[in-house]
């Protein structure tokens, strides 16, 4: 691989858009808010401003309508889980999936897949900045730079809502397997920079490879021996979840086994996870460059081969 592609992965574009997206004018990305004078939710207006960005750089930009709902907040509950299902006469919303597609050439039946969720919590108001606006604003720039590269297979992003119920990326996987979809490897992109106090104090660069399959360690190690490869300024570490869960769950349900989460920390170590205090001041913007590059560098090295 070219070692100068990672380096058209702007930190200038990440921190705009990070901002952007959890802090001004996006303080939430959820149907429950809506902002004073707007028509739309919240999470309506994320996903206009997703489709009008894609479309500079993409032929392909498709939104599949769902419908979902708000979790309850219970903080009787543990601190960092105070989400509770809906009660069955809780109001249904719309929202949408949006799948964005660059097709390659000589292999453009075998597809590589980006996952991000797109929405923050529905059962409190917190910006989301690692979780997930640093997922949504990589994988972003990842198809930016990704728009302008020569591509033997096809590169697929589906921008999806994980803060809110059901979601929508079983769905997705689901019509994937049902079509015959042949994905070689996913990546999900979520809470890419959340790390521990400790080491957001000492400015280390964390990224875990987190994997729920031996397909996925495989795949885990190979992100480790990239990042390697690449010389980059991040401490990589490979984990095993021990649950099929999360978006990559949703994928490895319908067989897509070569599959992982890519974040921050594993176990995850933030101490905002799910609280209001997630705030775009508190991400890392190098940490969230080196990563995104770490990204890129693998999609580049997995369709060379």
């Amino acid at each position: 691989m070219d070692s100068s592609i990672i380096d058209r992965v702007s930190s200038e574009r990440l921190r705009h858009d990070l901002f952007f997206f959890s802090r001004d004018p996006f303080s939430f990305r959820t149907v429950m808010y809506t902002a004073p004078w707007h028509e739309k939710n919240s999470l309506d207006e994320t996903d206009d401003a997703i489709e009008a960005e894609m479309k500079k750089f993409a032929d392909s930009v498709t939104r599949f309508p769902n419908k979902v709902q708000a979790f309850r907040c219970n903080p009787s509950k543990p601190l960092h889980h105070w989400y509770d299902g809906p009660h069955d006469d809780d109001p249904w919303y719309d929202a949408n999936n949006i799948e964005v597609v660059f097709k390659g050439t000589d292999k453009a039946d075998e597809i590589i897949q980006l996952v991000s969720h797109k929405d923050s919590m529905s059962w409190i108001n917190s910006p989301g900045a690692q979780d997930n606006a640093t997922g949504l604003v990589a994988n972003l720039e990842l198809a930016r730079v990704v728009s302008a590269l020569p591509r033997r297979r096809t590169i697929r992003f589906l921008f999806c809502n994980e803060e809110h119920t059901p979601w929508h990326s079983r769905t997705y996987a689901k019509a994937a397997r049902e079509r015959g979809d042949n994905i070689i490897a996913v990546l999900n992109q979520d809470s890419l920079c959340g790390k521990s106090d400790e080491d957001m104090a000492a400015g280390v660069c964390t990224h875990a490879a987190v994997h729920s399959t031996p397909e996925g360690l495989e795949l885990a190690e190979f992100i480790r021996d990239v990042a390697l490869k690449c010389k980059l300024d991040l401490r990589v570490s490979v984990a095993d979840k021990g649950i099929v869960n999360d978006d990559d769950g949703s994928f490895i349900k319908e067989g897509y086994c070569r599959t992982v989460m890519n974040i921050g920390s594993s176990p995850y170590a933030d101490s905002q996870y799910h609280l209001r205090g997630d705030i775009p001041e508190r991400v890392s913007i190098r940490n969230l460059t080196l990563s995104t590059q770490l990204i890129l560098a693998t999609v580049c090295e997995l369709d060379r081969r």
